[in-house]
């Protein structure tokens, strides 16, 4: 049914405005961001189609200029706003209030707070997390980011942000897209050196974790960072 046949209380604007976005469906709010459709198609029937061939938050999340242009009814100019809301909903969601008091006590806890950053990604991305001495986070920070199976990381580029804020101590965090828990050689090479430094500068790393879409692996958990 196209929206012009639907009662006005019914249509997705009007319902938007009368009971708020938060009440309206996938397909209502994409019929909204369509705006438009063609001769053949209303802007309803683009979304369905939309949402026929990505039917799941994830696909949809990942869409690229590319496939949305090859969908009858959306041009590159509505491609492109499209896009845009998705990203400005992604980084307004990863984007922390540092008003509010975020405490990592444990990998469970570093885990529910950093999968989100993961969520979609196709690359390798290196986070620190810097503590303070009640394991309050200070900052974090993306230092890295490579390939689907590599990130070059740079230890001194972690201890140089520990520095400057002040940190207690540093969590290190990276994903690995092939959703391969084990640690890679480099990944244990990687983290005996940084414990090492750590220890040097008195600013001890506490864990590095692993992040796939099915967990997490802590070198902590598995009694490779003794220093806690």
């Amino acid at each position: 049914m196209k929206i012009k046949e639907l009662p006005r209380y019914a249509r997705p604007r009007e319902r938007a405005i009368r009971e708020g976005v938060s009440q309206l469906s996938f397909e209502d709010l994409l019929t909204i961001l369509v705006q438009s459709g063609t001769k053949k198609m209303s802007a309803r029937e683009v979304a369905q189609t939309i949402l026929k061939k990505y039917p799941t938050k994830r696909e949809l999340s990942q869409m690229t200029l590319s496939q949305l242009k090859k969908i009858d009814g959306i041009g590159p100019v509505r491609a492109v706003e499209l896009l845009s809301v998705i990203e400005f909903g992604r980084r307004l969601f990863l984007e922390t209030d540092w008003k509010e008091t975020i405490i990592l006590k444990n990998s469970s806890d570093i885990f529910q707070y950093m999968k989100g950053f993961y969520d979609g990604v196709k690359q390798e991305m290196f986070y620190c997390l810097y503590l303070n001495s009640r394991c309050e986070l200070i900052e974090r920070r993306l230092l890295f980011m490579g390939t689907t199976n590599r990130s070059v990381v740079h230890p001194r580029e972690v201890f140089k942000y520990a520095y400057l804020n002040s940190a207690n101590s540093i969590v290190c965090v990276h994903n690995h897209p092939s959703n391969d828990l084990k640690p890679s050689r480099e990944d244990e090479r990687l983290t005996n050196a940084l414990v090492e430094l750590g220890k040097l500068n008195a600013i001890p790393v506490v864990d590095h974790m692993i992040v796939t879409e099915e967990g997490y692996y802590s070198f902590y958990e598995d009694g490779k960072i003794l220093n806690l």
